[in-house]
Formats: C-alpha cells, sequence, structure tokens
C-alpha cells in the first residue's frame, strides 16, 4: 500500500511530466490499434483472394494475365508500398499471372499503352492522373476498338480518386478502401462508363472520365496548398484572397453544342453464325450474273448546332460516372453564378445553376483564359471540341455499385 501511495505522491509532484506521459502513450495505443486492425483487414482479404486461387481450372484454359500499371510517385510517393503491402499479395494469392509496370515519369503511362500487348485485364494502380493517361493512351491506338473491350481495374493510391466512389463503396480507412477495390477485380463484375474526348485544334485529343472544369472555383483549388499554415482555414482563406484580388470573378465563353439523341439499347454483342458452304456458294453466283441494283442515296440531315455566351464564375463539362446513383448517359455542361458574402472569414455561398444536355460541344476561350482541370489534371486553357463516347469502357466495380448502375440504366432514356 506504501507503494501505491509513494507512485500517486510522485506523479502528483511531477503532473507536468505526467501529462506528457500519459498523452504520449494514449496516442501510441491508439496507433498501434490502428496498425493491428489494418493487419487483420488485409488478412481477411487475402483469405478471400485465397479461396479464388483455389478454384479448379481445366487443363485447356490458361492463368489470366493481369497487366498492372502503377506510379510509384503517387501519393507523395507512397504508392509503390501501399501496393505491395495491400494490393499486390491478393492478386497473387489469387492465382493471377501479374506483370507489373512502374512508371518513371509523367506522360510514360500513355506511350506504354501504345506499345502494350493484348491481355486478359488492365489494372491501375494510382490516382486522376495515372488513370487519365492510360486511357488516352489506349484510345490513342489504331486497334482501340478491339483493345477498349479490355476490362479496367482501378486500385485507388493517389490524392485524388475521383472515380473510385463510383465503383467501390467509399471507406475512411484506406487500407481497407484498396483492399475492396482490389478484391473486387477478382469476383469480376464490370460496369460500362462514358468516356468524353476533348480535342483542340492541333493537339492529340485527350480522354476523360470525369470532366473538364474550367473557372474562378477551380483557380482557386489550385492555390489551397499555399496556405497550409492556416489548418482548417486554408480554404476559406483561399477563396477570401482570390475575392479581394478580383471582384466579380466573370469568365466568358462560347458553346457551341448539338442536343442528345436517343441512346441505343445494351445489348451483348452475338456474332452472326456464318451461313454454310452451298449457300455462300449460291450467293456469290447470283451476284456474279445478277449484280445488286444499288439503292437510293440517302440524304443525312445536317447537324443542328446551337450556340450559346456564357458569362459565368465557373463551367464544367461532366459525365455522371462521378455518381453512380445518378448516372446518365448524356453529359452536362454547368454555368454556374456563385455570389459570396463573407463575414468573419465564414463564407455563406448562393448557387444559381444552369444545366444543358448535350452529345456534342465546341468551347471557344478568349485570350488569356487560364487553365482548366481535365479529371483534375492541368491544361492550358484552349478551345476544344468534347464529345461523348457513351459506354466506351468496362470498369471493374463493386456488386453494390453495379447494382444501382444497373437499375439507373432502366429508367434512363436520352443519350
Amino acid at each position: 500500500m506504501a507503494r501505491v501511495v509513494k507512485v500517486f505522491v510522485t506523479l502528483r509532484n511531477h503532473w507536468k511530466k505526467s501529462t506528457v506521459a500519459a498523452c504520449a502513450l494514449s496516442y501510441g495505443g491508439h496507433w498501434l490499434y490502428g496498425k493491428h486492425c489494418d493487419n487483420l483487414l488485409r488478412r481477411d482479404a487475402c483469405l478471400a483472394a485465397r479461396e479464388f486461387g483455389r478454384q479448379q481450372i481445366s487443363p485447356q484454359e490458361q492463368l489470366k494475365k493481369a497487366t498492372v500499371i502503377l506510379n510509384p510517385a503517387a501519393c507523395r510517393g507512397k504508392a509503390n508500398n501501399l501496393f505491395e503491402k495491400n494490393a499486390a499479395p491478393i492478386l497473387h494469392l489469387a492465382g493471377m499471372e501479374v506483370t507489373l509496370v512502374k512508371t518513371d515519369y509523367e506522360g510514360q503511362a500513355k506511350k506504354l499503352m501504345e506499345l502494350m500487348e493484348q491481355t486478359d485485364m488492365l489494372i491501375v494502380a494510382g490516382g486522376d492522373g495515372t488513370l487519365q493517361e492510360v486511357i488516352t493512351g489506349l484510345l490513342r491506338r489504331a486497334d482501340h476498338e478491339s483493345f477498349s473491350k479490355t476490362p479496367i481495374g482501378f486500385i485507388p493510391l493517389g490524392s485524388h480518386n475521383s472515380l473510385s466512389e463510383s465503383l467501390h463503396i467509399l471507406s475512411d480507412n484506406q487500407v481497407k478502401h484498396i483492399t475492396s477495390a482490389t478484391l473486387s477485380i477478382l469476383q469480376g463484375e464490370t460496369v460500362p462508363l462514358d468516356v468524353l474526348q476533348i480535342k483542340g485544334e492541333k493537339e492529340q485529343p485527350v480522354f476523360a472520365l470525369i470532366g473538364l472544369r474550367w473557372g474562378a472555383f477551380r483557380d482557386v483549388a489550385s492555390t489551397i496548398k499555399k496556405y497550409w499554415y492556416l489548418g482548417p482555414l486554408k480554404i476559406k482563406a483561399a477563396h477570401w484572397f482570390s475575392t479581394l484580388r478580383e471582384w466579380p470573378q466573370v469568365h466568358e465563353a462560347s458553346v457551341s453544342y448539338i442536343a442528345p439523341t436517343l441512346r441505343p439499347p445494351d445489348l451483348p454483342e452475338q456474332k452472326p453464325q456464318r451461313p454454310n458452304l452451298m449457300y455462300r456458294i449460291a450467293r456469290r453466283l447470283k451476284n456474279y450474273w445478277y449484280p445488286p441494283i444499288p439503292g437510293n442515296t440517302i440524304f443525312v440531315l445536317p447537324e443542328r448546332w446551337d450556340e450559346r455566351t456564357l458569362s459565368t464564375l465557373e463551367l464544367s463539362i461532366q459525365t455522371q460516372n462521378k455518381n453512380p446513383v445518378q448516372t446518365v448517359s448524356t453529359f452536362y455542361l454547368f454555368f454556374n453564378i456563385y455570389i459570396y458574402i463573407y463575414f468573419y472569414l465564414v463564407a455563406t455561398t448562393t448557387k444559381v445553376t444552369g444545366c444543358l444536355n448535350c452529345l456534342l460541344s465546341c468551347l471557344s476561350f478568349s485570350e488569356g483564359a487560364g487553365f482548366y482541370n481535365i479529371d483534375n489534371e492541368e491544361y492550358e486553357a484552349m478551345s476544344v471540341e468534347v464529345r461523348l463516347l457513351p459506354r466506351k469502357l468496362h470498369f471493374f466495380c463493386s456488386a453494390e455499385r453495379r447494382e444501382q448502375l444497373l437499375t439507373q440504366y432502366c429508367v434512363m432514356s436520352p443519350a
């Protein structure tokens, strides 16, 4: 008993050191508990992957080949470690033949896609920038029609993973998010996603899954990192200083667009059965002796373009791939008017939004338009043509997200 009393007396006499020690022990215990939970998540994911690997295949069937494009520089250089700890063991335990390709510099993924051979599945391990480079390189290929049928998996390892919320159920735990995304690749559930083709006058086309964003809010978002020292107030500070530098922040652009058409039904591809030999010989002889009479010329009506001049604070062109519950087959042009009222660094926003449904659009910007973002990647603003490519690529997704998308497709009509 005397020893216990002595301990409490010592703690009371040195209460400052005791407080620091208690805080350090609490933080250390919480950190160790988090590491333990992450290891349990990895273990459960590996056990699930092992069940896939134990499935028997026929002697004639080969192992599935998976090509992984990994950007080690993603997530501030942590992507390689995250992939090796959380995703690589799952792929190997599933019995796949994995080919890992690491990029060394920005833009290399586009060149790698031009040279890549056919594979059973393509896996992108990185963020929005890596994914955009991969799909741009894929759709620039001469054989993109056949190569685009290859299913694509996305393992979110970047600082920005905008498409991940469309394909997987989001989680605050990074390890759970990565392992869930990897397991969804093994489950084999795929969903078709729309793609935007963005083409300048002289540049090669760039392809996007989320969209294009241009305006004051995009400009402010690119400066938020400068105010890191303000902590949770850095976003409000960036808007505050941007408003002081320029008001009103009006951006002008000219938009020409074509109204959407009906979306074709999503039917599985079926190869017509080849006729027998005698039928083909008879058809050729008939065409030789009685050549077919050319039919009447079909006149195609010119496309109707509508034009509009916008004076706006923010303009976005995007598909609805970002929100699977509200996915539609057309993409939207949002021209927004924001009124900011600041009071003691607390921002209140009043927003008026206009929306245009369209299948094809052309944007014209004035000189000095600045920059715009394509899937969170910065490009110099120039006049571009934006075209919707419906259901162009197939991505692996979780079963829950697939059900939401299929349910949404049932109520969609225009394209």
